[in-house]
């Protein structure tokens, strides 16, 4: 049976160049052998979560809406990739809302140990910490550390306007290998 690698996608732009690596991500992923499931999250009704730590005693979000479809593949996937643009100094509040989520899946302990999670991350300012770039880094290792699950690789560049990371033949190899390297583990 060969590996599943969920690919999550947060750029509200279809062509986005966060969104362009994540696709060089899952060709790597396929050329590996894995069976690849893919959302842009942008196009999901995923609401914040409430707060009402009801998940917490039932191992179920209250919250009905499209999150329902994320949840059995976030449980099932080998591998989870998240793709996202940075908007004002972190990850998009797609990706975010998404995660938050997760907390649904906190009650049981090791749940993503297992996991191998991928990260890719692009960003208009030409430098890594005055883009903000290095606040989702650390929120995507934060994360990691929390879940006990392993970041298998992180690719993050600049590309300003759409179709700039076309333009960095190297960052779309890197998602590429990234893509067959949380299949191969």
């Amino acid at each position: 049976m060969s590996d599943m690698v969920l690919v999550l996608k947060s750029s509200p732009r279809v062509s986005g160049n966060s969104n362009t690596l994540a696709g060089q991500l899952e060709s790597g992923a396929k050329e590996a052998g894995a069976s690849v499931q893919s959302f842009m999250l942008h196009d999901l009704d995923i609401r914040p979560c409430d707060a009402c730590d009801e998940c917490q005693d039932t191992g179920v979000c209250v919250v009905k809406d499209d999150m329902q479809q994320i949840y059995p593949l976030l449980e099932r996937a080998d591998a989870i990739a998240i793709a996202s643009p940075v908007y004002w100094f972190t990850i998009s509040a797609q990706a975010k809302a998404c995660i938050d989520r997760w907390y649904a899946l906190s009650h049981s302990p090791g749940r993503f140990r297992n996991k191998r999670f991928g990260f890719l991350l692009t960003f208009a300012d030409s430098d890594l910490y005055t883009s903000g770039g290095i606040n989702a880094i650390h929120t995507y290792e934060s994360i990691c550390r929390y879940l006990e699950a392993q970041i298998t690789g992180m690719v993050y560049g600049s590309a300003e306007k759409v179709g700039d990371i076309i333009k960095q033949p190297e960052l779309m190899q890197q998602a590429y290998q990234l893509g067959q390297k949380l299949v191969m583990g």
